[in-house]
């Protein structure tokens, strides 16, 4: 009898696969003034979507401990000086920001797109949250690059958030048909 908290070869086959995804969007930017548009976040939400809170959580974790470890998986590199960088606080809003979105799907009764759709935006608003206070410490106090808080916010939140509610719709959609083909999510429940 396999136990409720073991992961089985499925889920971490998917694990896997949606921590490639993120790498792959990583890759995929748009350069902007600060921080750079990237595809990360639509697959993040997705893996809370369609992985859960466990294993979206775990997907983002394996993309981070390989960037750390050396590999330019990050959409600036890599390396364990990476959590230096002014965006690393993005990369742990991803983790918990999965956790997040797959949490708050997994509580809610039905998976109508109105509560996936608020479950992607809980965990975006968690990727916010942590992604700019990081940004801010570490350009005003490590680097000694002063950015103000109203510039971070334009830079960081306003300039970024259309780009982050295609990204929410796109998961949506993407869940919403892909849970029956993986056989396991949040839709399937």
């Amino acid at each position: 009898m396999i136990e409720k908290n073991t992961l089985n070869i499925r889920m971490l086959v998917l694990c896997g696969l949606f921590s490639a995804l993120i790498v792959v969007g990583a890759m995929i930017k748009v350069p902007l003034p600060g921080i750079p548009f990237t595809l990360q976040t639509l697959f993040v939400i997705l893996a809370g979507l369609l992985l859960g809170s466990r294993g979206g959580l775990i997907a983002v974790l394996v993309y981070i401990f390989i960037g750390l470890a050396g590999v330019p998986v990050f959409s600036g590199g890599g390396g364990l000086l990476y959590v230096l960088k002014p965006s690393f606080g993005y990369l742990i809003g991803f983790a918990l920001g999965a956790f997040v979105t797959g949490w708050v799907a997994e509580r809610t009764p039905g998976k109508s797109t109105k509560q996936m759709v608020l479950a992607a935006l809980a965990g975006t608003a968690v990727i916010y949250a942590l992604g700019l206070p990081w940004y801010y410490i570490i350009a005003n106090y490590y680097l000694n690059t002063p950015v103000g808080a109203a510039t971070l916010m334009m830079t960081g939140f306003v300039m970024t958030l259309p780009g982050d509610l295609i990204k929410i719709a796109l998961s949506v959609l993407l869940a919403k048909r892909l849970a029956p083909v993986i056989g396991r999510g949040m839709l399937t429940k």
